[in-house]
């Protein structure tokens, strides 16, 4: 299974850019598409101001057996022909959030801000996939991939608003917020 994965940003790809807003801190340059691709696949990318951003598949951090069982038992998988929807939401998170130790940081993303709790309440209608990049020299330590059906974008608004209001969102530092559709 290949686990590295870029998001290359252009004048064509697979998924149709609705918006890029700058949540915190400095936005992606335009696009008008977005590919999603295996990394070892040479992406290209097209267009004057477009970006690529790169991605690991790795385990799943900060979550116990028992929440990662809850989430596999109801998580689908990404691809589903009625999931039209996507968003892919970069994150950075400021030095005071790496410089927690491991158990903080746990603390702030599931015993005080419900991230996991708060996500699994939206499964199985939003697909979700999160690629790590702080260790590969992004600018950027997490993609967030989401895919839902138009039907539940209303659900996937209030999710992204529970998570944003969180006391763990109050350590990132730049977030963007791409919207697609295909």
């Amino acid at each position: 299974m290949q686990n590295k994965f870029a998001f290359v940003a252009g004048d064509t790809g697979s998924w149709q850019v609705r918006s890029i807003e700058a949540v915190i801190g400095e936005a992606l340059g335009p696009a008008r598409a977005v590919d999603v691709v295996a990394a070892d696949a040479q992406p290209t990318v097209s267009g004057p101001s477009a970006w690529v951003l790169h991605g690991l598949m790795s385990n799943v951090r900060y979550a116990t057996r028992p929440e990662v069982t809850a989430l596999r038992a109801v998580s689908e998988p990404l691809g589903r022909p009625q999931a039209r929807s996507a968003a892919l939401i970069p994150i950075r998170k400021n030095a005071a959030w790496w410089a927690l130790a491991q158990d903080e940081r746990r603390a702030i993303f599931e015993e005080t801000s419900h991230h996991t709790a708060i996500g699994l309440e939206y499964l199985p209608a939003v697909a979700r996939q999160l690629f790590h990049c702080r260790d590969i020299a992004e600018p950027f330590d997490f993609l967030t991939w989401f895919e839902y059906a138009p039907e539940d974008a209303a659900g996937f608004e209030t999710l992204v608003a529970r998570l944003r209001a969180t006391k763990e969102w109050t350590y990132v530092e730049r977030e963007v917020d791409i919207r697609l559709e295909r």
